[in-house]
C-alpha cells in the first residue's frame, strides 16, 4: 500500500517511471493490450463530476493510454485505463475518498462473495483489468439490472468502431448486487454495452430512489 502511495506521488512528475515502479501495474498494461481487453470498456471523463476537476494529471493520463494502446482526447479517455488503473494513481480527494479506495477497501468482493483481495491490483494470476471486466460483466447480466435510454445524449463511435457510423442512439444498464447485512452493494454502469466502471454503495435504496431521469453517468461520456 505504501508502495502505490509513493507511485501516485511520483506520476505527478514522471508518470513513466512512477508505473516503472509497480512492475505488476505495467506489465499488466501491456497484458491488456495485447489482449484487447480495454476493448470491452467504454468512454470516460477524467473530470470528476463530484470535484469538478481531473482526477489524473494530463501527463499520467497519456502515458496511461499510451502504454494501453488506446487512443484518447483528453480530458476523455478510455474507461478501463481510467477507472480500474487510473484511479490507483489519483491522489485527488473526492466526498468518497480516494478512488482507488474501491480496488483496495475489499467492499466490492465482499458484496459479490468473492473471496478475500479478488480484486486487489497487485494479486492473482489474472490483471485487475481482467478480473474487474469478469465481475462487473456478471453485475450487468443481472435480471434486475435497470435499462436507460439516453434521449438526447451525443452519439459517439468508440475506440474499435473505426468505419461504422454513431447511431444517435444510447442506452446505460445499472446494475446494483444483493446487499450485505451492513447495506452494502456492489455496482456497475455501463454504456452502450461497454462497461464505464464498477465501484461499492453504502445505501443501495437511496441510490435507486435518486436516480431520476436518464442520463449519463458515474464520469461516463
Amino acid at each position: 500500500m505504501q508502495t502505490l502511495d509513493v507511485a501516485a506521488h511520483l506520476a505527478a512528475t514522471d508518470p513513466a517511471a512512477a508505473i516503472d515502479s509497480l512492475p505488476w501495474l505495467a506489465a499488466a498494461l501491456a497484458e491488456d493490450r495485447a489482449a484487447a481487453r480495454f476493448s470491452a470498456w467504454g468512454r470516460s471523463t477524467v473530470i470528476d463530476e463530484n470535484v469538478g476537476a481531473a482526477v489524473l494529471p494530463r501527463a499520467v493520463f497519456d502515458e496511461l493510454h499510451d502504454r494501453a494502446g488506446v487512443e484518447a482526447d483528453w480530458p476523455v479517455g478510455n474507461a478501463g485505463v481510467l477507472h480500474v488503473y487510473g484511479y490507483l494513481l489519483s491522489t485527488t480527494p473526492t466526498p468518497y475518498g480516494l478512488k482507488r479506495e474501491r480496488w483496495l477497501s475489499g467492499e466490492v468482493e465482499r458484496a459479490c462473495g468473492l473471496e478475500a483481495e479478488a480484486l486487489l491490483p497487485w494479486a492473482g494470476t489474472e490483471t485487475l483489468l481482467a478480473r474487474a471486466t469478469a465481475v462487473a460483466s456478471a453485475l450487468l447480466a443481472r435480471a434486475d439490472a435497470v435499462t436507460e435510454e439516453l434521449v438526447g445524449a451525443a452519439a459517439v463511435r468508440a475506440p474499435g468502431d473505426a468505419g461504422t457510423e454513431p447511431t444517435g442512439r444510447r442506452t446505460a444498464r445499472i446494475a446494483v448486487g444483493d446487499s450485505l447485512p451492513g447495506g452494502t452493494a456492489a455496482l456497475a454502469y455501463a454504456v452502450d454495452g461497454r462497461i464505464v466502471t464498477m465501484f461499492p454503495v453504502a445505501d443501495p435504496a437511496a441510490l435507486r430512489a435518486g436516480l431520476g431521469a436518464p442520463r449519463l453517468r458515474w464520469n461516463a461520456a
